[in-house]
């Protein structure tokens, strides 16, 4: 008599590389559809900070607000809240990703991510030269770095447009290098865009980062309990004199990748899940009404300065991004560091590149933090917003395009 054959547990392997797949679903289609968040929430600020009610735009961000516990009460501005302090929960999101990213994702060996880093570096060393020549006054050079940054939110929206026709090694280099672009304007911000260290700042980040040891050494899962740590380490990089978002990267970077017990998810994984929808939903738009509000009349674009930086912005994002890309991910190929991944072709690297120029919430912050000289920081946002809404355009064409034309173009010899 014939027996059914038995059901067996698939191995642990599959279980994991399941769970894998399916958080990358999650993660792509959260970002998907907070890019169309997103930019409403930029549209929304063009429009009220060029209305008969731009007054009220500016005074809402500069408004004091007052946050502690009994004595220990600090004054800023709701803008300051936003840029500083809200925004290290995005940049603890991003500090998991890329700490994912590096023990089981598209960095985890040299094979994986020579590719991605390739195209990243070239995507953040041809726009930043492309600034620079063309802004060579000391007052516009700060702003190198803006045009360097990708945005994973919009870049992702605009690519899930193309639907089912783009393979899905395209999306996973383009999640890919966006996620070593964050990993470079990250080092970009803590190296070039920190004031002069106040080393005794240092002891309190120390203690905020010792806390964290203590409580993974004594196995505490909860993330509740690591507010306290994380809230000594940002009041320490703010006393440093570092942005104090970077404490948001240590601790993403710090999060545990491994299950405590045998069952259930990582930390890394688990954390991460929980916080991208409310970062992705509400930071990220919350951040986009306070910063993209550039009032059009204010940028005047016959000063000199302000047209080189809006200039070097909109060129390097247009233009640099996707021959960087493209020219140093053909460069690692030709040297044999990598090769194309399956399905993907030069018209998918060329589309990445496309896709690399929506530069949106990073160079935004970047320019926040590169520009003082309100005129300049305008002339910067406006750059980034006309050449974002240029990069998505190009991007679509080319990807409906080679859809429409149903074949890619084979790799160069």
């Amino acid at each position: 008599m014939n027996r059914a054959p038995s059901r067996q547990n698939p191995p642990r392997a599959q279980l994991v590389a399941d769970r894998a797949f399916a958080a990358l679903s999650r993660f792509l289609h959260i970002e998907a559809v907070s890019g169309v968040v997103l930019l409403l929430a930029a549209a929304v600020a063009l429009i009220w900070a060029n209305s008969p009610a731009s007054a009220s735009y500016h005074a809402i961000w500069h408004a004091p607000l007052t946050i502690g516990i009994g004595p220990y009460v600090s004054e800023q501005s709701l803008h300051f809240w936003i840029n500083d302090a809200l925004m290290a929960v995005f940049f603890l999101v991003v500090g998991m990703e890329i700490r994912r990213e590096i023990h089981e994702g598209a960095l985890a060996s040299f094979q994986l991510a020579a590719l991605p880093l390739a195209a990243a570096l070239g995507g953040v060393l041809v726009p930043a030269l492309i600034y620079t020549a063309l802004n060579t006054d000391p007052t516009t050079l700060r702003g190198w770095a803006v045009p360097t940054a990708t945005d994973i939110a919009f870049a992702v929206g605009v690519l899930a447009l193309l639907g089912r026709s783009i393979p899905g090694n395209v999306r996973v280099l383009l999640l890919a290098l966006a996620i070593i672009d964050d990993i470079v304007a990250v080092l970009i911000i803590a190296f070039f865009y920190s004031g002069g260290l106040d080393f005794s700042g240092l002891l309190v980040a120390g203690l905020g980062v010792a806390m964290v040891l203590g409580l993974q050494q004594i196995g505490i899962g909860s993330a509740w309990a690591y507010v306290l740590p994380g809230a000594v380490l940002w009041l320490g990089l703010l006393q440093t004199g570092a942005h104090p978002t970077l404490a948001g990267v240590v601790l993403g970077l710090m999060t545990p990748v491994l299950p405590v017990r045998m069952r259930g998810q990582a930390p890394v994984l688990r954390v991460q899940m929980a916080l991208h929808p409310w970062v992705a939903y509400g930071v990220m738009p919350l951040f986009a009404l306070a910063n993209a509000g550039v009032t059009l009349d204010g940028v005047d674009l016959a000063s000199g300065n302000a047209q080189a930086v809006t200039l070097g912005v909109v060129l390097a994002l247009v233009l640099g991004k996707p021959l960087g890309v493209l020219g140093a991910s053909w460069l690692a190929v030709r040297l044999g560091l990598c090769r194309l991944p399956s399905g993907v072709t030069w018209s998918g690297v060329g589309l990445v590149g496309l896709l690399a120029g929506i530069g949106f919430t990073m160079s935004i912050f970047i320019a926040t933090l590169a520009f003082d000289d309100p005129q300049l920081l305008g002339a910067a946002k406006l750059g980034v917003l006309l050449a974002s809404l240029v990069a998505a355009v190009l991007g679509l064409s080319w990807g409906f395009l080679q859809a429409w034309r149903g074949r890619r173009i084979a790799p160069l010899a």
